[in-house]
């Protein structure tokens, strides 16, 4: 999902989603931006598709890409992904629904550096904004975006431990593991709302908003922030 930093090359999302995988095939009938999947609002957040071009940041499998393909009525979905073993599920699940989704593996920020203008909403659910660097994400993602398009992510508001989002740009450290069981780490950006705003910001996007989206009682359970931004004026 998007770029991962560790101290190894191996594919760190490569145990990722298997279970389900080798048990669901479906394509999604929707899904929620909130981490436990289980309240919150759906895809209507992204605002009417039909015709645009949609790019989903760290795709993973595609499931949620795969959705807004076949019910939203898009000109093409782009699920991007840098993982081998992700973008192989993804095919296996969903490459029949090719032109309108389009399985893209690739290092999110050099795909967006790659297509200046070409979007019309980017997005991404706990995906390649929570794994890059934000500064060479953000700027790649405004650049990558048309005139009044538009990004929106889901991302964790506290860690998983519970403990709270970082006040400045900085990343944690978090176990991951290699394809052959080994342990490794993987960066991961939990920021705190008023950081993600002046990223955004810098990076060139106006009318930030962002909501909170309390979590449900359960195991792991953690709140999730939502924030929308856009790239320049809409003429």
């Amino acid at each position: 999902m998007g770029r991962v930093t560790a101290p190894t090359s191996a594919d760190l999302w490569h145990h990722y989603g298997r279970t389900r995988h080798a048990t669901d095939r479906t394509v999604p009938e929707t899904f929620r931006w909130a981490w436990g999947q289980d309240c919150g609002p759906g895809p209507e957040i992204l605002g009417d598709l039909s015709g645009l071009c949609v790019a989903d940041l760290g795709a993973g499998a595609a499931r949620h890409a795969a959705h807004l393909a076949v019910h939203h009525r898009p000109a093409r979905v782009v699920a991007v992904d840098a993982s081998p073993a992700q973008h192989a599920m993804a095919t296996d699940l969903y490459g029949h629904l090719a032109p309108r989704l389009q399985l893209e593996r690739s290092d999110v920020v050099e795909h967006l550096q790659a297509a200046p203008g070409t979007y019309d909403v980017l997005y991404s659910m706990f995906g390649a904004v929570d794994f890059t660097e934000p500064r060479q994400l953000l700027p790649a993602a405004a650049s990558a975006l048309r005139r009044g398009g538009r990004l929106v992510f889901s991302t964790l508001a506290h860690y998983l431990s519970g403990a709270p989002a970082q006040p400045d740009v900085e990343h944690a450290d978090i176990p991951a593991k290699t394809p052959d069981g080994e342990s490794a780490t993987m960066r991961r950006w939990v920021l705190q709302e008023h950081v993600w705003t002046k990223l955004l910001d810098e990076a060139g996007f106006t009318r930030i908003s962002s909501d909170l989206l309390p979590a449900r009682q359960g195991p792991r359970a953690a709140n999730t922030l939502l924030l929308t931004a856009w790239r320049g004026p809409l003429s």
